[in-house]
């Protein structure tokens, strides 16, 4: 089953929760997100395999070695990103996205448009914070 979506159109509260429009919506959100993503991670390789560090002057290979560094770092936490986005992709084919892991209560639609592949709610999270501080400290 095809759903189209309105160009405006926006999840609101007070539709049914994850219904099919919903689902589709977070769908298309997280795969543009996932293209935009892999389009930077191409843009980043092709860059890298342009740029050898071949400068000449200490201090211009030094920062070249850093810059590289620094796009090595965001093309990683890119990939862990793109991984996210695809589990997320899974949990809306399983049924089960939109709903915290913890509770398994509905996370707000604020949340999940703010950040589309939470998986707990905001009141999860927080607990969850407040752990990892505390074993932190000890």
């Amino acid at each position: 089953m095809t759903i189209t979506l309105a160009p405006d159109y926006r999840p609101a509260e007070d539709e049914e929760f994850m219904n099919p429009r919903q689902r589709e919506y977070f769908r298309q959100k997280l795969l543009a997100w996932r293209l935009e993503l892999l389009h930077e991670s191409s843009e980043t390789l092709a860059n890298l395999q342009d740029g050898g560090l071949q400068e000449p002057d200490l201090t211009d290979r030094a920062s070249a070695e850093t810059e590289r560094s620094l796009e090595l770092r965001t093309r990683d936490r890119a990939r862990k990103l793109i991984s996210k986005i695809d589990a997320a992709l899974r949990r809306i084919e399983d049924g089960s996205y939109g709903y915290c892991e913890e509770t398994d209560e509905p996370i707000s639609l604020k949340r999940l448009e703010a950040r589309p592949i939470a998986t707990l709610s905001i009141e999860a999270q927080e607990r969850h914070e407040r752990m990892e501080r505390t074993r932190r400290d000890d």
